[in-house]
């Protein structure tokens, strides 16, 4: 029983010259594309993550130009409440503590990069949805209002005039 053999595979090795499937033309063609886009998905893999990586650096540098500001800021809310101290103790030292603040979150942040970042609000988020959702509901309000405030863009006054010496110039032609 495993010495039988069927029709076709008698036939080829009578003829002594048995062809691969991977011999014809067709096939040498379609292993030839494949292989191509094989590389085209490798290359445009790691053009992607150069990208990536140079887009997290930009992003990083930023995130450090950003604590720089927030230093800044804490500096000057600390200059803020020297001069107060004699006139409102009580505000300058509130505002000191605004400052200390601004300065230990300009510190944190400098030390931080965009993906830890990215994760610190992601937990956040899991841990504090309802203020999450809270916050986006509030600045959404306010966007609205501040685009519905916002007056309609009026016509210039040249635009006024041309449609103006438009309509009195219609006027005479009927």
């Amino acid at each position: 029983m495993s010495n039988q053999s069927f029709g076709h595979e008698a036939g080829a090795n009578k003829s002594g010259a048995r062809k691969s499937p991977s011999d014809t033309p067709l096939s040498k063609t379609s292993h030839a594309a494949s292989e191509a886009v094989g590389k085209a998905k490798q290359a445009a893999s790691e053009t992607a993550s150069s990208i990536t990586e140079q887009v997290k650096v930009l992003l990083d540098e930023q995130v450090g130009n950003g604590a720089n500001v927030v230093g800044h800021l804490a500096d000057s809310a600390k200059l803020a409440a020297e001069d107060l101290s004699r006139s409102a103790p009580q505000l300058a030292g509130l505002l000191q503590g605004v400052a200390q603040r601004l300065e230990d979150y300009a510190g944190d942040l400098q030390d931080q990069s965009v993906d830890q970042l990215w994760r610190s609000a992601s937990n956040y988020t899991r841990r504090q949805p309802a203020v999450v959702f809270g916050l986006a509901a509030l600045a959404g309000f306010f966007a609205l209002r501040t685009f519905k405030s916002t007056p309609a863009r009026q016509p210039s006054s040249l635009n006024q005039d041309q449609q103006s010496g438009q309509l009195s110039s219609s006027r005479r032609v009927t």
